[in-house]
Formats: C-alpha cells, sequence, structure tokens
C-alpha cells in the first residue's frame, strides 16, 4: 500500500467510497481551500492502482472566550460577549472558515449553552467528537 496526495482523477473512486459507507452527511467540495490534507491510500494490482481510503483534513477553528467575570453588571458582560461574538464572526467568515466549535466546561455548559444557542449555536451531540494531539515525532493520526 502508498500514501499519495489526492489527484482530481481520484474523484470518482473517492466518491464510491463515500457512497458505500452511506454515512449522512454530503461528499466534501474537495476544491475547498479549507482542506488542508488531501491524501490517498492506494493498493497496486499489476497496472492498476486502486484506491482503499483518504484522509480529508479540514480545518476549522475553537473559540475561546477570556472575557473577566467581575468586570460591570452581567447586563455588561452579555452585552462586551455580543460585541466580540460578532467581531469573531465576521473575521472567521472573511478568513474563509465555515464553522467554529466551543467545548464549554461542564461548569457553565447548561446555562451559558443556553444563552449561545440564542447567538445562532447548536449543540451537535449526533456525532461523538475525538481529539488527537499531535506531538513532535508522533507519526500516527
Amino acid at each position: 500500500m502508498m500514501v499519495r496526495e489526492y489527484r482530481e482523477s481520484d474523484l470518482a473512486a473517492l466518491k464510491r467510497i463515500h457512497a458505500a459507507q452511506t454515512f449522512p452527511y454530503t461528499f466534501p467540495d474537495l476544491q475547498n481551500p479549507l482542506f488542508l490534507t488531501r491524501i490517498v491510500l492506494t493498493e497496486s494490482g499489476g497496472a492498476e492502482e486502486r484506491i482503499r481510503g483518504a484522509a480529508i483534513l479540514r480545518l476549522t477553528a475553537e473559540a475561546y472566550l477570556l472575557l473577566d467575570p467581575a468586570a460591570g453588571t452581567p447586563k455588561e458582560r452579555w452585552q462586551s460577549l455580543l460585541v466580540l461574538h460578532e467581531a469573531a464572526r465576521r473575521d472567521a467568515w472573511q478568513r474563509g472558515l465555515e464553522d467554529v466549535h466551543a467545548w464549554l466546561p461542564p461548569a457553565i455548559a447548561q446555562k451559558f449553552g443556553r444563552r449561545i444557542e440564542k447567538l445562532g449555536w447548536t449543540r451537535d451531540d449526533d456525532w461523538t467528537p475525538y481529539c488527537k494531539r499531535l506531538v513532535p515525532n508522533d507519526a500516527k493520526l
């Protein structure tokens, strides 16, 4: 088996693999520049190369909110959050990002979660998130 960069000629094979998986998401637009990694796993069978899979990594953003809990009244802190929220939303969009994720600490998740839902955030429990922390010389994803 060999791993190589994605080529446009791989598209049909990858779409077939995606369809065979029957996962409930549309095939990604591999022309989108947010896909930073596009690698294909191939296997040679004589003169023919067969695509076995691909790893595609899309850039996304994780939101961190740093807001002084002692500054002002709760209403003033909410107004500060609204200003930061809109500025960050605009900045992320102008940079080409399509989504932003936030992981809320359990102590504030329920109450603060309801507040940010009013700003268009949605709780996504449909998919189970996992994280791979990358370290130097880590050859395994």
